[in-house]
């Protein structure tokens, strides 16, 4: 019997993102929790790497497969980091290890942070509006988009914001140099019209040369919407 899957979510988004992968998954166990900041932990404080990191381990079973998607995938592997002993595998989607240039990370705090002080001055749709502009989500379908903005659109300002500058790409502290130290069973997925991610894909496979790579044909950046049957059998592939 497979182990229980832990799915984390992506920035702006809930542990509803998973649902379709989920269907996908029947008669597995799956925890997809929301993550502070996001849906019903949108209040919870503070929002920093180590308090993800135990959230995640104080609900998850004993011994557990993960599953991150971008923001999620970057705490996901900061959870294997810290608990190797409960993590059986791991799949990192459409994501990265962190920012190593001390340039580029202030660079991309400070971007960050304009969009926290607009989340908490013009509210949820100009943010929205912004963040959906960004080439991330060209190979989207309009119901795929739709879909994203209501999740965005149902999210906390305030929350957001706290968890842009609590754990935005700048702020989390990379771990590229510890990937090496991962000794479990690795797959790393990303869409093949995603070219930012595609690049990352590359370098955590150079990082982890045991690691499985999934390339998604057609999809871009916003998987979990855009292919959860993909995602699904990236999952549940041995």
């Amino acid at each position: 019997m497979a182990d229980p899957l832990v799915l984390l979510h992506g920035f702006t988004q809930t542990g509803a993102a998973w649902d379709a992968v989920r269907e996908r998954l029947a008669g597995r166990e799956v925890h997809a929790p929301d993550l502070r900041g996001h849906g019903a932990r949108a209040a919870d404080r503070p929002i920093d790497t180590p308090t993800l990191v135990a959230d995640v381990l104080d609900a998850a079973p004993r011994r557990f497969d993960l599953a991150g998607y971008s923001m999620g995938g970057r705490l996901a592997l900061h959870v294997a980091l810290a608990a190797p002993g409960r993590v059986r595998r791991l799949t990192l989607i459409a994501t990265t290890a962190g920012i190593q240039d001390p340039g580029e990370a202030r660079r991309r705090r400070e971007a960050d942070e304009a969009l926290a002080q607009l989340l908490e001055r013009e509210g949820l749709e100009a943010f929205a509006d912004r963040w959906e502009a960004l080439p991330l989500w060209d190979r989207q379908s309009a119901e795929q988009r739709a879909r994203a903005r209501a999740m965005r659109l149902a999210q906390d300002p305030a929350g957001l914001a706290a968890s842009l500058r609590g754990f935005g790409a700048g702020t989390m502290p990379p771990v590229w140099d510890r990937l090496r130290t991962l000794s479990l069973p690795v797959t790393i997925v990303v869409g093949s019209e995603d070219a930012r991610y595609r690049d990352v894909a590359r370098r955590l496979h150079r990082a982890m040369p045991w690691a499985r790579v999934v390339v998604v044909a057609g999809a871009g950046h916003g998987l979990p919407l855009e292919a959860p049957g993909a995602l699904a059998r990236a999952l549940e592939a041995r």
